[in-house]
């Protein structure tokens, strides 16, 4: 089968969003930490960061699969993983562009 770009596009939209999700899970374990340190209770807040940096590694991972087409699964899951965050509109086209592209998998 002839290879196309959508597999390459829905990889390098989902490595984007994964990168963009662990610097948003970084920033969201530092800040609250530091901010829910200062109350009492609120210490689980820099808990929140962790996993959005799993969602974020996922992302990527799959994004490397889906440009090199060998697992439509993970990349797929890769994809679905680009979803939570404001550039959830990358994960819906990333998952758009490897549904469509199912065929170029090994």
């Amino acid at each position: 089968m002839e290879k196309t770009w959508k597999p390459t596009t829905a990889g390098i939209l989902a490595i984007v969003a994964g990168v963009l999700e662990v610097i948003l899970g970084l920033v969201i374990a530092v800040f609250g930490s530091i901010i829910g340190g200062g109350f009492v209770g609120m210490g689980w807040l820099g808990a929140i960061g962790a996993p959005v940096i799993i969602l974020g590694i996922v992302a990527i991972v799959g994004g490397v699969y889906a440009t090199r087409r060998r697992i439509w699964g993970l990349g797929l899951a890769g994809s679905i993983c680009a979803l939570f965050g404001p550039w959830f509109i990358l994960g819906i086209l990333a998952i758009v562009f490897i549904s469509i592209g199912k065929g170029e998998f090994e």
